[in-house]
Parts: structure tokens; sequence; C-alpha cells
């Protein structure tokens, strides 16, 4: 399909569709799954630090995520989801459900094929990722890839059933299914933390990991049973929609394929940096993707099978995307930006609240930091971007996406690797300019070489981007964004945060030294500050975005 000529198809009537309030399911699932994911990441940061077994467990959780990124849900959105709520839209379930079970059966074939091939190769496959590990962790991360391989191939079944249920409308379980697989990965560390030492713990996690997936597969089946009855498994590629589904299938896994090489690239260069890094990175990650994920994945997840649904002529079409995208991004923008200022200026509470216990020390906390703030450099972009992605889906284009990624692949590669070795020094000479300390964590201002990896990576998401959005104003006409709306929600968020900063530093910090959990209570005490005066200064200010949020609370309370 060429995606400069795409044409929409014109079914018959759909029935009305609801306007909004679908992002707010897909949010707390998320929200919930997150929090889960915290806490997992606490536990394992109490007993694993910035170890060498840390950073096994790190890498090789990353490899075969490889393999549900590729075939997992980012495809299956791109790819099934627009086919299969077209065809729902349509009124033919019965369709519907043989197109389902196809993708649902290639799927399982694909997978089961690649994990074993993944098992057999995983020694050339560690080489490939992370070359710089040598000895004890290269062997330890290649038992624990081989054990949890199996495990993520599920994943990538949980991934059609999520495709399923949110073409339905049915949110909430698939978005809060992964709190089962954080579920069993605590429960792990807590049974056998004081029992193993951190190897045979890590083992012990890998093994705990693959539970987690069969429960996060198994708690949507019985959903999927009952709102999707008409599934019948088979292989039939003969079927128009499944062939459009493969269409669409294939860019799509390149692009996933590529969008990967990021993440890859950056793992590899972490592993020549000092020991530690790549555990930490991770640490960073997990407190920088909550925004990217409860805002920019809940609302294109929640916008995307409706995009997809619409009919008409093309003009109305064109129309009705543009008023979900710019809704869209209203939406993202009023919670990225406080979120990119909060992890700026309080930051350093929140990574301390979070991880700050046992191997997790005041230093490495502040290292931990400086990576999420180079991480802040991106942040609105990626979250905004896929919701740009999403429309580019629903109209069936997916190669256009795949080339912007290529693009930032490179960029991510070249920039990578010039700021974490070579331009270091520039980020060195930056923190000694805000007059703060160099952590003191294995290689000193060597580990800064982790911010440049993330702070490039940041510019190089806002190049693809601003790609995005060039190419979806071409398809369907200017997208509105007001400059005055995101000038005030800039304003609120920076000066909240500093707020927040002087109250935190000048009361609290002092009473609470003392107090058990007082990292906690800290961040908890400052990240509230910041929220009421984020909220109390934009209301000020005539965000139309306050009102509908607090209202939505209000409505529930009166029922």
């Amino acid at each position: 399909m060429n995606s400069e000529e795409t044409k929409i198809e014109e079914p018959a009537p759909a029935a009305p569709k609801r306007v909004g309030g679908y992002g707010a399911l897909v949010a707390a699932g998320i929200l919930l799954s997150r929090i889960a994911g915290l806490i997992r990441t606490r536990v394992m940061a109490h007993y694993f630090g910035n170890s060498a077994a840390g950073d096994a467990f790190a890498a090789a959780l990353k490899v075969p995520n490889f393999l549900q990124n590729l075939f997992g849900e980012g495809v299956l959105s791109a790819s099934f989801i627009p086919v299969y709520a077209r065809t729902l839209a349509r009124g033919d379930e019965k369709l519907a459900g043989r197109v389902a079970g196809v993708i649902a059966t290639l799927l399982a074939l694909i997978t089961s094929i690649l994990v074993l091939a993944g098992v057999l190769m995983t020694p050339w496959l560690i080489d490939f990722i992370a070359p710089g590990f040598e000895g004890p962790t290269r062997q330890l991360t290649i038992r624990i890839v081989r054990i949890i391989f199996p495990g993520v191939g599920l994943l990538v079944l949980s991934a059609w059933c999520l495709g399923i249920l949110n073409s339905h409308r049915k949110f909430f379980v698939s978005y809060v299914a992964p709190v089962l697989w954080n579920g069993a990965m605590i429960a792990t560390l807590v049974f056998f933390g004081k029992r193993m030492g951190q190897s045979d713990l890590a083992v012990a996690l890998a093994w705990g990991l693959v539970v987690g997936c069969a429960l996060q597969l198994g708690i949507q089946v019985p959903f999927i049973i009952r709102f999707a009855g008409s599934i019948r498994f088979g292989i039939d590629t003969r079927l128009r929609e499944v062939q459009q589904v493969f269409r669409s299938f294939v860019p799509v896994v390149i692009g996933r394929g590529v969008v990967q090489l990021s993440a890859y690239i950056d793992l590899l260069i972490a592993t020549y940096l000092p020991a530690g890094a790549v555990t930490s990175m991770t640490y960073a990650q997990t407190i920088y993707l909550l925004p990217i994920s409860l805002f920019g994945m809940s609302v294109a997840a929640a916008e995307l099978p409706q995009m997809a649904g619409e009919v008409g002529e093309t003009t109305k079409v064109a129309e009705a995307l543009r008023g979900r995208l710019s809704r869209g991004l209203r939406q993202i923008s009023f919670f990225v930006i406080p979120t990119v200022t909060a992890f700026v200026v309080i930051g350093d509470l929140l990574v301390a609240a979070v991880f700050q216990t046992g191997q997790f020390t005041p230093e490495l906390t502040r290292y931990v930091w400086y990576i999420l703030v180079g991480s802040t450099i991106g942040l609105l972009a990626m979250t905004q971007g896929r919701l740009y992605s999403s429309a580019y889906y629903a109209l069936g284009d997916t190669r256009t996406p795949l080339r912007y990624a290529i693009v930032r692949v490179l960029l991510t590669g070249v920039l990578g690797y010039l700021f974490a070795f070579p331009l270091r020094p520039l980020i060195v000479t930056f923190v000694h300019l805000l007059r703060m300390p160099i952590p003191s964590v294995e290689g000193g201002p060597l580990a800064l070489g982790a911010v440049g990896l993330t702070a490039s990576a940041g510019v190089a998401g806002w190049i693809e981007y601003l790609l995005l959005r060039r190419g979806i104003q071409n398809r369907i006409g200017p997208v509105a964004s007001p400059p005055a709306f995101t000038a005030k929600l800039w304003m609120a968020s920076v000066a909240a945060g500093l707020a927040s900063v002087l109250v935190d530093r000048m009361l609290f910090r002092a009473l609470l030294a003392e107090v058990p959990f007082a990292k906690i209570l800290e961040a908890l005490i400052a990240s509230g500050i910041f929220g009421v005066l984020y909220f109390g200064i934009a209301f000020a200010l005539g965000v139309a975005e306050v009102r509908a949020f607090l209202g939505r609370f209000v409505k529930r309370a009166r029922v």
C-alpha cells in the first residue's frame, strides 16, 4: 500500500463513538502496573544495587524483549488493531473472529520458532548485544537469557489479547495484567533474597519472570472468551483482511526492529562504560518510562481503535482525526510538561524514595538522577510521537513511521557514541558549572557517559517527532497546537517546581532527617506541593484541562 495514496474505505455507518474517557481506563491500568513495576525495581535495587549480577539480569532481559517488541504490542497496534477494529465497525463479528484466530495461530507458530532459535543462539546474541561483558558476568547473562526466552514468547500472545480487548473497548484488564508479572518477580525476590547470593538470586528471578509471563497471559484469556467469542483459530492467508494485516505487519516489524536497535545501541555502548552503568540506566528508565506509558501510551492506545474506526468521506475522517490528535496532544502536554520539570528539580527525591535502600546508596541515587535528567530532553517528544504514530497506523500507513524511525536510530547511534566518549568532558564541565558534585560511583566522571547516552537519545527523539508531525499534517491538514497553551503549562510547572524545592530545602529536609522512611515522606511532600501548585497556577492561567481533569473526580464522587 502506498502511504501517500492511502484511500479510506467507506463501510456502513457505525454506531456513535465515545469522545473521551477510554484514555483514563488505559492510564488507570498502566498506573497500577507501573506502580507494581516500581516496587519490583525497588526490591531489585535493594538486593542487587549496581552489581555485576544486576548488570547481567538487566542486559539479559533486553535480549528476549527484542522478540516481544518485534511481534508484541507495538506491531499488533499498528497492523492488527486497525484492520480488526474496522471489521468490527462494519458489524461483521464473524469475519473479525476469523481474522483474529488466524493472526493468533501464525503468531504462535512464528514465536515458537524464534524462541527455540533464540535459546540455541544465546551465546552469539550476547556477543552482539553486550560485547563488553566478560567471564562470570557473560556466563550468567547467557544462563538468564535461556531461562526467560520462552516466558517472553508468552508475552507476545498476551499482546494479541491486548489488541483484541482494546478493539472491543475493554482497556483496563490488559493494561493492569502486568501487575501479576511484576508480582511474581517481587515474590521471588522477597522469598529467595536472603537465602541466595546475587548470582543465584538472578537465576531464580528469571524463573519468577517466566511464571509472571504465564500469569499475565492467563488472566486475559477469560475476557477474550467473554467479549470475543467468535474467534476461530486456524491458518487461512486467503482472507483479504489477513492479507491487509500482513501488508502492514512486515514494514512494522522492520520498523520495530529498527527502533529496538536504538535501545540496543545504548546497551552496547553502556557495556563499555564502568560497571554499574547498565543497571543504573535501567533504574532511571523505570522512572522515565512511567510518564511515556501513563500519558503517551494511554492516550495513543485509546485513540487508535477509535481513529481506525472512523468512517465516511475522506474529508470528514481527516477532520475527525485532527480533532482527536489536537485533544490528545493537549492531554499529553498537560501531564508531561510538569513531569519533565519535576524530574529535573525534585528527581533526586523521587529516585531516593523509589530505590534508596540496601545496596542502593545516596551516591547511586545522585548518579541515577543525573541519568534521569538526561532522559527528560526527549520526554515530551517521545510521548507525543506515540500519538502521531497511531494516526499513521489508523490510516493504514506503516511505512512512513518506519522511515522516520530509521533516522532516529542513526542519530541515536552517532550522538550516543559521541556524548558517551569523546564529548563526555562537556557533560562533566556542565555538571561542574551547575556546582553539582560528580557521583562517587565506579568510574567517577567516566560514568557520566550514561547521561550522554540518554540525552542524545532525547535529541534523536525530537527529530523523529518533528518528522512525524510534518508528515501527518501534510496528510490531514494542520493540527491545532496553540503556543500560548504550551507556554502556560511551562510557566505553571516551573513556578511549582521552584516553590517545591525551596520549601523542601528550607523546611522539610531538616525536619524529616531522623524520621523513619524520611526519603519517601520527603518525596511525597515535595511532589504534593508541586502538584497542588501546578494545578492551581494552571487553573489561574485559564488552562481548561484542569477543570476537565478535576471534573471527573467530582462526577465519580457524586455517583
